[in-house]
């Protein structure tokens, strides 16, 4: 039984691989774009340049400093491997000739903070 599970497995990620749904996408992202206030004063939204949004945290980095500030945050997606996934998936359904959809919205614990600019773009 335990051979099956492992050939089943084997197959599944040879699969995956050879389609390419296997890309290798780093953990660790810099998303610029403008910083709000989120629903309670440790929460932090960053809705970047391409539509997508993200809620940011951080225990290292002052991020109230930089509400209404357009940035760019480094730091660490949570759900790397799902969330790598979803956006393959997007990609894929772009590559067929959908509209890709900007909506994404992700998690982020930010590690490193820079200022673009003291104000954000409308």
């Amino acid at each position: 039984m335990k051979i099956n599970k492992l050939l089943l497995f084997v197959v599944l990620a040879s699969l995956s691989s050879s389609f390419g749904f296997a890309k290798s996408k780093a953990e660790t992202r810099d998303i610029t774009g403008c910083l709000s206030q989120g629903d309670s004063a440790n929460e932090f939204l960053l809705t970047a340049s391409d539509g997508s949004t993200w809620e940011v945290k951080s225990g290292i980095v002052a991020l109230g400093e930089h509400v209404g500030h357009t940035v760019t945050a480094s730091g660490v997606v949570s759900n790397a491997k799902m969330h790598n996934m979803k956006e393959d998936a997007k990609d894929a359904a772009k590559d067929s000739g959908m509209t890709k959809n900007n909506e994404e919205h992700g998690h982020l614990k930010v590690t490193d903070l820079k200022m673009v600019s003291d104000t954000c773009q409308k």
